[in-house]
């Protein structure tokens, strides 16, 4: 960069009698450099700015806000994973930046109440506790609440059990059918690994033997939305 100081040394050695060779030589500027600022005089270079340079989330943001506005669900993980396929070779920050600024804001206001006729639905979650246990009176011990709400009476269904594994889970809901008398036509899960292992492009991808539980007993699983706690309040509500 030259600066005001270095147009006043070529103007001052110009004066001088010095050559554009020797004034080159005692600067280290090109001599067309040179040639310009004597023939400009005594002002002040000038820059341009230089054009802001095209984010590396740019040639994405079409797919990214359709996809998006179509599947508000979707993570910005997700999303990243396709445009990875895609070509992009940018960092994770922009994405989730960008997928923030264009996710269809949910509703304000009011909440309408969500209710489900008999027999329609029950939903299913875990709570977590700390506590101490005859055998052991020195020693806090992790115990989960195991819980099932049928959505229209919202009859509870609950065994605290040590573990959440997929054979618990099994265990559980079919104690509760027991308890019940019958089986809901849909269950609805939260998140939880044992149940919910991730989301494809065409859906929700289900525990398979989860998946071979609900066919024998006849209901039909279902996940709770991302980033929506209130789809699954009845079951949570009690703990509280």
């Amino acid at each position: 960069m030259v600066t005001l100081g270095d147009v006043v040394m070529i103007l001052d050695l110009h004066r001088q009698g010095l050559t554009l060779s020797a004034i080159a030589r005692r600067t280290g500027l090109d001599r067309k450099t040179v040639c310009k600022y004597i023939e400009r005089g005594l002002e002040a270079p000038g820059y341009r700015p230089r054009p802001p340079k095209e984010p590396v989330i740019a040639p994405w943001r079409d797919y990214l806000r359709q996809r998006v506005q179509a599947l508000p669900e979707l993570t910005a993980k997700r999303l990243m994973r396709e445009i990875r396929e895609l070509g992009y070779s940018g960092g994770y920050t922009a994405v989730k930046t960008y997928v923030r600024s264009v996710r269809p804001a949910t509703s304000s206001g009011f909440e309408r109440r969500f209710e489900t006729p008999p027999g329609r639905q029950a939903q299913v979650d875990f709570a977590h506790f700390r506590t101490t246990l005859a055998d052991e009176p020195g020693a806090e011990r992790v115990v989960w609440l195991f819980s099932l709400v049928l959505g229209h009476s919202r009859f509870l269904w609950g065994r605290f059990v040590p573990h959440q594994d997929i054979q618990t889970v099994l265990r559980c809901l079919a104690g509760a059918f027991t308890a019940i008398g019958g089986v809901p036509e849909q269950v609805l899960f939260d998140r939880m690994k044992t149940a919910v292992q991730g989301d494809e492009v065409e859906g929700i991808v289900y525990n398979r033997t989860m998946l071979a539980f609900a066919a024998h007993h006849g209901f039909v699983p279902e996940a709770c939305r991302p980033y929506r706690a209130k789809t699954k309040g009845k079951g949570e509500w009690p703990f509280r």
